[in-house]
């Protein structure tokens, strides 16, 4: 049966992601996998004997097979659980490895990047999970969210990675019944080509997404301020729709990026998007198997 891994903390965030699972596991059919890791603070190890850290994670066993009768009870879904030990994002990626997940949902958990900053920078788990993950990672922001999935947003540029973009958002848009909403953004240091450019590869892509009998349409929004806000005016655009219920991105690295982060486009997006973002890393993972 495939499976949607979903780690959960039992804070509000990974229980919000929890409930964004729902949907998506009846669609496929799926199981839901609840994953727990219990990663103690370095030094506290030492301090506590072993009968401490078996009657915490018996406490926790509980915690995690409570939910999941919860779970199935609310929602007739497949559940089962994990419990881990050791650091959360290597974990969620072993356990995601050894299930073959199909996706990962999970919640994000972001920080103040500066002192008064709302939106804050994207965890080091989440950032490492969408970096290295082998699935498509779908992150959701602290509210809950529409069940289910009305449009897709595909935010298009010229790369090589926006063309398969397009093939990710055909099979995502299968699965869920749901339209697809192009749209790119320039801002006027470009060289007027790129719009005649951009114009070009959404007529090419129409076709390509209407044969398959899903929704399309595409918009250029030409007023983008500068560079460093095309993100927050592509997000903003995607609000005022109304009716966009997941937006897809390509998690492509960049060069002189630190290891464990994803490229900075990719992360903004995540850090910043109210709406849920599916990161897809830019080449084939077998994921087809499931929708032929």
């Amino acid at each position: 049966m495939i499976q949607i891994l979903v780690p959960v903390d039992f804070e509000p965030q990974s229980l919000i992601a929890l409930e964004q699972s729902y949907n998506l596991a009846r669609l496929l059919p799926a199981e839901i996998v609840l994953l727990y890791v219990y990663d103690p603070p370095a030094g506290i190890k030492s301090l506590f004997s072993a009968s401490h850290d078996e009657e915490i994670m018996n406490k926790l066993e509980e915690k995690l097979t409570e939910l999941s009768f919860k779970v199935k009870s609310e929602t007739g879904l497949e559940v089962s659980t994990i419990l881990e030990t050791g650091r959360v994002y290597s974990r969620i990626l072993e356990v995601a490895d050894r299930i073959q997940a199909q996706f990962i949902i999970m919640g994000t958990h972001s920080q103040p990047e500066l002192p008064g900053d709302a939106v804050g920078v994207m965890g080091a788990n989440s950032s490492r999970v969408l970096r290295s993950a082998k699935c498509p990672v779908i992150t959701i922001n602290a509210r809950h969210h529409y069940d289910g999935c009305r449009n897709i947003l595909l935010p298009l540029d010229l790369t090589t990675e926006s063309r398969q973009k397009v093939n990710w958002g055909i099979r995502i848009a299968k699965i869920y019944g749901a339209g697809i909403k192009v749209v790119s953004g320039i801002w006027s240091k470009n060289d007027p080509s790129v719009y005649s450019r951009l114009r070009f590869l959404a007529r090419q892509v129409k076709p390509f997404i209407e044969e398959e009998g899903i929704r399309f349409s595409a918009d250029i929004i030409k007023d983008v301020e500068n560079e460093k806000m095309l993100i927050p005016t592509l997000l903003d655009y995607a609000e005022k729709q109304g009716d966009i219920d997941l937006i897809m991105i390509m998690t492509q690295q960049e060069v002189g990026v630190i290891e464990f982060f994803v490229g900075s486009r990719a992360q903004e997006f995540v850090r910043r998007s109210p709406i849920p973002v599916m990161s897809i890393a830019p080449k084939e993972l077998g994921f087809i198997s499931i929708l032929n």
